[in-house]
């Protein structure tokens, strides 16, 4: 039996403008945890991103995934050490509990022999998180689509050209219930129609690296404008992003973050910096992170992917 297992996990953006609750994507921004199996007592550190805010007990989500799927095959660790690096920013619209609650199963599922598969895990990890867009575009990578049909969650994944991203995190706290509690339980069959179509395109404008299909479609009427009033400047933001020369911009999953897809590293950087001009001219303090897509999941470090 392994005592020692290193993980990693890719942030995600979800919704992407009209794909709300089913769409997602992996983002080149990992964080790692390596869970190690002592023979008594347990200890947990946090490197980067949290490391001032994040618990040191049970009460970590890569805790509870641990020890929930240890208690289940009633294999209780002696002693635990997980440590964690974290580069996804906390509470930011960019997946990072779902890096947590797959960071914590993936590493206790490797080290109990792999008793669950990846639908499984995506399970467990839903039952953990609550939503699905992130966790499933994190454990499969690339662009995913999630529905839930009959109590089980059907996902399709799709490869996406490496395409430069920038993301803007404004320094706004932000709770993903409080963001959908405030948002409408019914909508205007105007307003669905308008989404359905949109997000179909937004699926084949990703697959093919369209940008200008993808700047077409990337609007949405279901979540996005009723997020963004509570970002102070945002809606602005996302108007620089694409004068700059990004090709499409949104808000990422319930926010604060907003994301840009350019068709360069430069412009890339040009759409996050003019986006940033319009927050801090609301004030709103934020900062700003360049990137790529990835269609890399998830993974166990040093083992056969």
């Amino acid at each position: 039996m392994l005592k020692v297992v290193t993980v990693a996990v890719p942030a995600t953006t979800a919704n992407l403008g009209p794909g709300f609750d089913c769409l997602g994507l992996t983002l080149d921004i990992w964080n790692e945890v390596t869970v190690s199996l002592l023979e008594s007592g347990w200890r947990i550190s946090v490197e980067g991103e949290g490391a001032d805010r994040l618990a040191d007990d049970e009460s970590n989500p890569i805790v509870g995934a641990v020890l929930d799927l240890f208690d289940e095959r009633s294999a209780h660790p002696k002693g635990l050490h997980i440590e964690c690096r974290n580069a996804v920013p906390l509470a930011s619209g960019l997946g990072s509990s779902a890096t947590a609650v797959l960071g914590g199963l993936l590493a206790a599922n490797t080290l109990l022999g792999g008793p669950l598969n990846t639908d499984e895990l995506l399970a467990r990890a839903v039952r953990h998180e609550g939503h699905p867009d992130n966790v499933a575009a994190a454990l499969y990578g690339g662009l995913v689509v999630v529905v839930e049909i009959g109590g089980k969650l059907l996902v399709r994944r799709f490869d996406v050209p490496h395409t430069h991203v920038t993301v803007v995190v404004p320094a706004v706290a932000t709770s993903t219930r409080t963001s959908r509690e405030s948002l409408p339980d019914e909508v205007p069959l105007a307003d669905a129609v308008y989404n359905i179509g949109r997000a179909a395109l937004v699926v084949e404008a990703l697959r093919s690296g369209d940008l200008d299909l993808l700047g077409r479609v990337m609007d949405d009427r279901l979540h996005q404008e009723e997020r963004l009033r509570t970002i102070p400047g945002a809606a602005a933001a996302l108007s620089a992003g694409r004068k700059a020369g990004a090709g499409a911009a949104a808000l990422s999953g319930s926010g604060p973050s907003l994301i840009a897809f350019a068709p360069s590293q430069s412009s890339a950087a040009a759409a996050g910096e003019a986006m940033a001009d319009a927050l801090r001219a609301a004030g709103t303090e934020c900062r700003t992170l360049v990137t790529t897509t990835t269609t890399r999941p998830a993974r166990v470090e040093g083992l056969p992917s």
